[in-house]
């Protein structure tokens, strides 16, 4: 690594995600791309972080050097548990993986209910936070759990392999670990200790405009955040902007200048990383409702696409309920997916139609939920994420929406808010850098209302699930 020779200053973000590390060079004054490299992650919902180290040096391979300095975003809640050694314990948990709901409703009620663990950490626990990831691994793994000294955020774990020294976080993502009070801005301390058994060192906390460390050679490294808080960053959202991201979550979120404590647990009150809040509801099935039909037909996306407006709305009567690894949002781990309206009239276009269509339902539904439970009042609607360029989503997404929306320029957003932070820091001042709006096309298609009921009576008939402890 080391300074950038010339004199436009280059920061480097990367994206740390479930499937890959992104890396972006960017110049820090107007934000334009200069390079950009990729590596991919082994899949599953439970991996050796070590493999994230080296898709890192893969992807940053000839830009690190280049760069003034790099912050990294990195998907959210995953538990990296590290020993006194820094070895990981257990390979990384991550956010989509589901065994441990049941032991976030023991940590809800070890808190005293849902409205007291919104008001101590923003948020109603559900299996993806990493406070219940380390109560499983306390009553699953003992012995693991014994020799846990620290754990680490996935951006965390990433970001100490730049520097060597102590780690560190920021509020955004550390708000999403079920031991962080977006109340106080601080940790939480003793709810770490109460989910793992024992009292574990945790990260710093720094704000984005400050530099995190830097490195013998002069680098700056920001303190990098969350996947989606790195989003919110790159796009630069303004008050009734809700953003939607596509990809293999499913996200609705929006800034707003007031910390949320939704004890219904449908809004998570997450803080972002600019010094405000990130409100957000979030669906583990997205994009892999699109990837496992296109799979079943024997097709690319955009052959489904294509598929799917050559049927009409409500697919001729086939409804899909896509939970088909668990739900987050409603809160439904062990669901499965479900069909209904299957005859032998149906189509390769009617199942193409009603993938989508459950998908942005599902989408829509926790749309509404920010809404209602926010207060706030929704201006543009921005899609994003690999799922929003296809030409059905840009159909059908108005018409289930009931609303136009917007869809920002293929991007990797996630690098590029990592990036801006990381301009941020270089520059320390009180605001971030000011760059160019990602251009967007908008998409308008008349309201088909009556999809979304008939999607709604299948998740109201599907609706009875109780949690039961259980491992893996």
């Amino acid at each position: 690594m080391g300074a950038n020779d010339s004199r436009t200053s280059l920061v480097l973000g990367v994206d740390s995600s479930t499937q890959s590390t992104k890396a972006l060079l960017v110049d820090a004054a107007t934000g334009r791309v200069v390079a950009q490299q990729s590596a991919r992650h082994p899949q599953g919902t439970s991996v050796d972080p070590r493999a994230w180290l080296d898709a890192f040096d893969a992807a940053t391979d000839g830009l690190l050097a280049r760069a003034d300095a790099v912050s990294v975003g990195g998907q959210q809640h995953g538990m990296v548990a590290l020993d006194a050694t820094d070895t990981p314990v257990h390979d990384a948990i991550l956010w989509n993986d589901t065994r441990s709901s049941a032991e976030a409703l023991d940590l809800i009620a070890e808190l005293g209910g849902p409205d007291a663990c919104a008001e101590a950490v923003g948020s109603v626990l559900v299996a993806s936070f990493t406070s219940t990831k380390l109560r499983w691994l306390r009553d699953h793994e003992p012995e693991a759990a014994a020799r846990t000294t620290q754990v680490l955020l996935p951006h965390d774990y990433v970001s100490r392999h730049l520097t060597g020294g102590d780690p560190f976080t920021d509020r955004g993502d550390a708000s999403g670990t079920g031991y962080f009070s977006t109340a106080d801005d601080a940790w939480r301390p003793d709810l770490a200790e109460s989910a793992l058994g024992h009292a574990v060192d945790l990260p710093r906390i720094v704000p984005s405009s400050q530099v995190a460390a830097t490195v013998a050679d002069g680098t700056v490294v920001a303190a990098g955040t969350g996947d989606n808080m790195a989003a919110a960053l790159a796009l630069d959202l303004g008050p009734g902007d809700v953003v939607v991201s596509i990809g293999t979550s499913g996200v609705a979120s929006a800034v707003s200048p007031h910390r949320i404590s939704d004890g219904s647990g449908s809004v998570t009150g997450f803080a972002d990383a600019t010094g405000r809040f990130l409100p957000m509801a979030t669906t583990m099935n997205a994009a892999r409702i699109l990837d496992l039909q296109a799979r079943l037909l024997g097709v690319d996306h955009d052959e489904l696409g294509r598929l799917a407006l050559a049927a009409p709305a409500g697919a001729n009567g086939l409804t899909l309920l896509p939970y088909y690894d668990g739900e987050r949002t409603p809160n439904r781990p062990g669901a499965t997916g479900t069909w209904t309206g299957l005859t032998s009239s149906t189509t390769r276009e009617d199942l193409a139609r009603a993938a989508f269509e459950a998908l942005l339902c599902s989408l829509a539904d926790a749309v509404d939920h920010l809404v209602e439970r926010t207060g706030i009042t929704p201006g543009r609607i921005l899609l994003v994420g690999g799922a929003a360029g296809n030409a059905a989503v840009h159909a059908l997404a108005p018409a289930i929406f009931g609303t136009p929306v917007s869809v920002p320029a293929p991007g990797e957003y996630v690098a590029l808010g990592a990036a801006r932070q990381a301009a941020w820091a270089l520059a320390g001042t009180p605001d971030p850098p000011t760059w160019a709006t990602a251009t967007a096309e908008t998409y308008d298609a008349p309201s088909t209302p009556l999809v979304r009921e008939a999607y709604a009576q299948l998740r109201h008939r599907t609706s009875d699930w109780t949690p039961t402890k259980g491992s893996r």
